[in-house]
């Protein structure tokens, strides 16, 4: 026939490998292992959703990249992958956020946002005609159960964490945050980790012109996104307490 069996289950989302696997799934996988960074990380105080943002052309306006977005107002998000896959999840969070709060007049759970999002992403792994999202996203906030923070993987399964990281540099800011992960940080504090785990890995300076960070904490329970002033006096603390060179 001219193609291997591989080849044949390679092409189909709906058969399964000899070995259990859907290669397309994996594939998506591969693009958000190629995405832009990006971290979540949870305290007894906050959680944080943080992404480093890159140049990609001498013509491209990078403050013009968004990468952190407000689903509600108290759960944020951010992913790595197919940027187009990501901005319909997004989008799909946010309305799925509004018609809670419209049926129920009270915020939804930081988790039931998640599954939701989950749930159609398993979907678009087992019919025909359609392809996986090639996106992972991370949800950040504050419930009626404390701190909240899950990543979202291409196959539909999602995860809580205490801190993660998805995109091309996961690795390296994984390791960072094993180091030096606390769980007792104060809302300053764990912002600071989480530029401290950015700033290792972005490409360019001024640091706060390459990363985007948001936050909610647990007593205002109001998601928002620092500005690049914000970001700069954090910096500079962390340069005074020698955490940070520049």
């Amino acid at each position: 026939m001219g193609f291997s069996m591989a080849a044949a289950y390679d092409r189909a989302i709906t058969i399964f490998s000899p070995d259990g696997r859907i290669y397309q799934v994996e594939y998506a996988f591969e693009a958000v292992r190629r995405g832009w960074t990006t971290i979540g990380i949870r305290t007894k105080s906050a959680s944080i959703v943080a992404a480093e943002k890159r140049k990609i052309t001498q013509l491209i306006d990078e403050k013009a990249i968004q990468k952190i977005f407000k689903i509600d107002d108290h759960i944020g998000a951010s992913y790595a992958g197919m940027a187009g896959d990501g901005r319909i999840l997004i989008s799909y969070a946010i309305n799925q956020a509004l018609l809670h709060r419209f049926y129920y007049d009270e915020p939804a759970l930081v988790e039931y946002i998640t599954k939701l999002v989950c749930d159609v992403k398993q979907a678009y792994t087992q019919h025909a005609g359609v392809r996986p999202f090639g996106v992972a996203m991370i949800f950040a906030g504050v419930d009626e159960k404390g701190t909240q923070l899950f990543m979202t993987e291409p196959s539909g399964r999602y995860l809580s964490y205490y801190a993660t990281a998805i995109g091309e540099k996961s690795n390296n800011v994984i390791e960072f945050l094993e180091k030096n992960y606390k769980y007792d940080l104060d809302t300053s504090e764990s912002l600071k980790l989480a530029i401290q785990a950015l700033a290792g890995i972005v490409e360019g300076k001024p640091f706060e012109d390459y990363m985007e960070i948001g936050y909610v904490d647990v007593e205002s329970r109001r998601f928002r996104i620092l500005m690049p002033n914000e970001i700069r006096k954090y910096i500079e603390e962390l340069e005074k307490e020698g955490k940070l060179k520049m």
